[in-house]
């Protein structure tokens, strides 16, 4: 999200770093929020900016945009909350490619996971998994990696 808080933008940036760092070497890559996708939806055609998204099927070196997103991510805020859970999420899970997309909570540790079932049959096949405190570790099997929230939320110091 641009113009976002100084927290947005800290779990933002640890999140690339953590999912960049994983991913090295392997065939999927991760990108920033200067990173579009497309999505193609019943509705309509829509492009959004993500916190951060990665891709194992880029599209060519010149597109300013990405089709095929593997895995979603969004920092949720205030002023993006409701467009961010009703009609991005909506869109993102009509994406053929996707294979889960994660709401990050910017004032706890909390991620809110939406995972491709493998044994699914259509597009709406999703299932929610919450992942709380620093100690959780969000597996990625679909990208073989493991996302700590301690990195997630390094530095971070809640209110009570």
């Amino acid at each position: 999200m641009a113009g976002g808080k100084y927290r947005h933008n800290q779990v933002s940036s640890n999140i690339l770093i953590a999912l960049g760092s994983r991913l090295r070497g392997k065939p999927c890559q991760a990108l920033n929020p200067d990173a579009k996708a497309r999505i193609r939806a019943a509705s309509g055609t829509y492009f959004y900016y993500l916190d951060a998204m990665v891709v194992c099927e880029p599209n060519s070196g010149n597109a300013v945009f990405q089709d095929q997103p593997a895995i979603v991510v969004e920092v949720l805020s205030d002023s993006t909350r409701r467009q961010d859970s009703l009609e991005k999420r909506d869109n993102y899970l009509t994406i053929p490619s996707l294979k889960a997309y994660r709401f990050v909570e910017p004032d706890e540790a909390k991620v809110s996971v939406y995972r491709r079932r493998a044994d699914a049959a259509d597009l709406d096949s999703f299932e929610a998994q919450l992942y709380m405190g620093h100690e959780a570790v969000i597996p990625l099997d679909e990208i073989e990696v493991e996302l700590p929230l301690a990195e997630v939320y390094v530095r971070f110091k809640f209110e009570a």
